[in-house]
């Protein structure tokens, strides 16, 4: 089970920190999702085992996922946050063992927390 927190309200670039954390150790990558309003879900950063990232476009250098094993804690740090990034805010597990590279996308995740909600205002 995965338990995310941190969301909130900020004005546009101003910034958040997300924390997800696991119920026990896994070695899947975790990933971020977000689901915008009226909008369909898009996978935001992943993270395998040993800290490998990979990001969307939309969010690269503006956000960065990491990982603390010992802790089962993945925290994304999103900065210079815009409008656009409001949305409901999920970490989930890839379904499958490997490689993380590339995988964004949202069907390919299980094991989905219940959200939290990020609102950026202009």
């Amino acid at each position: 089970q995965l338990v995310e927190s941190g969301g909130g309200s900020v004005q546009a670039g101003g910034s958040l920190t997300l924390s997800c954390v696991a119920s026990r150790a896994t070695n899947y990558c975790i990933g971020w999702i977000r689901e915008p309003p009226g909008e369909e879900r898009e996978g935001v950063a992943i993270i395998s085992l040993r800290g490998s990232a990979t990001y969307a476009d939309s969010v690269k250098g503006r956000f960065t996922i990491t990982r603390d094993n010992g802790k089962k804690l993945v925290t994304l740090q999103m900065s210079s946050l815009e409008p656009g990034d409001t949305g409901t805010y999920y970490c989930a597990t890839l379904t499958t063992l490997g490689s993380c590279d590339g995988h964004l996308d949202p069907r390919e995740f299980r094991n989905w927390g219940q959200g939290t909600q990020v609102i950026v205002s202009s």
